[in-house]
């Protein structure tokens, strides 16, 4: 009996100095997510940077020249229901302004919204 005493306690003696020189699984592991979390911060602040850089560039570069770039607010083009419901408003006999603001458009924009629907109706008649 104390022979199978001694020969488990030296087991357990030969296990536990095994357990502590054995390498741990998960230390790799935990290195490669930290090296991988690393690197993707890096890259988004490289990506960051870039941005920046990008962003001062279009500001700097916004006095475009008007023969290069025309206005865009004349070549807009309105939707043809917007339209339609802006003559349907001026038919009812609602100011200018009114109409404007609910179509959400410029009075310009209505006047020649209006001069088009006359002119069509001129035509055709």
């Amino acid at each position: 009996m104390e022979m199978l005493m001694l020969v488990l306690l030296g087991f357990s003696l030969l296990l536990l100095l095994f357990s502590i020189f054995q390498k741990d699984p998960y230390t790799e592991l935990k290195e490669e997510v930290d090296q991988l979390t690393l690197q993707q911060v890096q890259e988004v602040y490289q990506i960051k940077k870039k941005l920046k850089i990008l962003e001062e560039e279009l500001l700097v570069t916004d006095d475009f020249p008007t023969a290069v770039m025309p206005n865009i607010e004349n070549q807009k083009d309105i939707h043809k229901i917007i339209k339609n419901q802006v003559w349907a408003l001026a038919q009812q006999g609602k100011p200018i302004e009114q109409i404007a603001s609910q179509s959400s458009l410029s009075v310009d924009d209505v006047y020649a919204i209006l001069k088009e629907y006359t002119n069509r109706g001129n035509r055709n008649e």
